[in-house]
Formats: C-alpha cells, sequence, structure tokens
C-alpha cells in the first residue's frame, strides 16, 4: 500500500512539472502557428514542376502538413497529421527556398489551413514568385501569383477562391469525376486554365477516357504527373 501511494505521488508530481514546465511551450507555439509565423514543414526540396500549367519548369516545393480534406487516394497521407511534423520558421523556409529558386510552391496537406499572409509577404519581398496547389476548402490567404485549385468533393472549395483561381486542376478517379469537373469549370473565372488529371493509381483505366472527354470538350486540357514518369521528385 505504501508503495502504491509512493507511486501515485510520483505521477502527480511527474503530472506538475510537465505541465508547468512544458505546456507554456506548446501553447507559445501554438500561438506562433496560429499567426502563420512558424508552420509544421512536411518537406522541401527544388525539383521540376510536374503537373499543370508549369510543368517542366524548375522550382522549391514547400509541403506543410496538415489537412483535413482526406481524399482517399491521396498519395501523401502522411502529411495529414499537422502533429507529426516540426514546427518550422518561416524565416528558415524563405532562407532555403530564395537560395535555389525564384519560383516558389507551397503545398500540403493543405497549406490554407494556416494563414499564409506572413509567409508569403516574406517570399515577395525577397522576389520570388509565390504559388500555391491548394483545394480551396479554406479561407483564401495570401498574396500569390499563380493559384492552383485542386477543388475535392469531400470538402467543396470557397466561393471566394473561384474568382481568383489561375489554374483548376480536377482529379480524375471515376467517371462521375467529369460531371464533377463540369461543376467546377462552371463557377470559375472565365480567365482560369482547365485541366483534368488522371488519377495514378488508377490512371491506365481513365487516361484513355480523358484523352477522349478533352478531344470532345476542347476547353480542357490533359495534365499528367510527369515528374513521376520521369522518377524524379
Amino acid at each position: 500500500m505504501v508503495y502504491q501511494l509512493v507511486f501515485v505521488r510520483c505521477i502527480l508530481l511527474f503530472e506538475v512539472y510537465f505541465y508547468s514546465t512544458f505546456a507554456p511551450m506548446k501553447n507559445e507555439v501554438q500561438s506562433l502557428v496560429d499567426r502563420g509565423l512558424v508552420l509544421p514543414l512536411m518537406e522541401e526540396f527544388y525539383t521540376i514542376q510536374g503537373e499543370g500549367y508549369h510543368k517542366g519548369t524548375a522550382a522549391y516545393f514547400i509541403r506543410v502538413g496538415g489537412c483535413d480534406v482526406g481524399c482517399h487516394w491521396c498519395d501523401v497521407k502522411e502529411s495529414w497529421n499537422a502533429e507529426l511534423h516540426p514546427p518550422t520558421t518561416i524565416e528558415s523556409m524563405v532562407q532555403k527556398a530564395t537560395s535555389h529558386s525564384k519560383t516558389v510552391v507551397i503545398t500540403g496537406g493543405e497549406p490554407l489551413t494556416y494563414d499564409m499572409g506572413p509567409l508569403t509577404k516574406m517570399l515577395k519581398d525577397n522576389g520570388a514568385n509565390v504559388h500555391i496547389e491548394t483545394s480551396g476548402a479554406y479561407k483564401l490567404t495570401g498574396t500569390w501569383d499563380w493559384i492552383c485549385l485542386s477543388p475535392k468533393k469531400v470538402k467543396l472549395p470557397t466561393e471566394e477562391i473561384y474568382e481568383v483561381a489561375h489554374e483548376l486542376k480536377v482529379i480524375v478517379f471515376n467517371k462521375d469525376d467529369f460531371r464533377f469537373a463540369e461543376e467546377q469549370a462552371a463557377k470559375v473565372n472565365d480567365n482560369c486554365l482547365l485541366y483534368l488529371q488522371p488519377e495514378w493509381g488508377n490512371r491506365e483505366k481513365m487516361s484513355p477516357l480523358i484523352v477522349d472527354y478533352v478531344m470532345q470538350n476542347p476547353k480542357w486540357k490533359v495534365s499528367l504527373q510527369t515528374h513521376k514518369y520521369l522518377n524524379i521528385p
């Protein structure tokens, strides 16, 4: 009985120490994340853009963690849980990105989960052209030179992003996605470019259907994940 009481006391003392020491630090980090000064960084890398309008061009990618859209065919599911990725200052991201390229692509996860204003301002102040790849499911923040809107059925875009998107990229996993693509195309601005892209795991089945569809509906263009065909990140 004495040993049990000692053990319980030790646990209580540890909890008091833990929360008094680490809870304030966690709250401080969360405050910085909420203000967009620190972001959960999954990965960052310099590569060739593989999709959409800018395919074939060099760009530096910043992939932030955190996404609750939850597409079942997502090829970066490891990005969903923001807590798995280290909180990283935007200063360090900007320094690395602009030392490699003047074109910086912010992707995820879902980058608009966070306030993108501070990051994009700092990138712009350092002479970068700033692109985003987003589902548009959250409020648009930040200053962008190019907005690639890739909407998802499970969590539709906000109305505001349709008005400013430069590129609509719809992932085609099954035949119903053609219907969804047309619904989304009816909402974007007149200058927005329209792309249909086969989901990688189902590309052999859907690619011929996309080709036929684009030939019958030439307002659309075919987008392929050329970086995967080229075996580059």
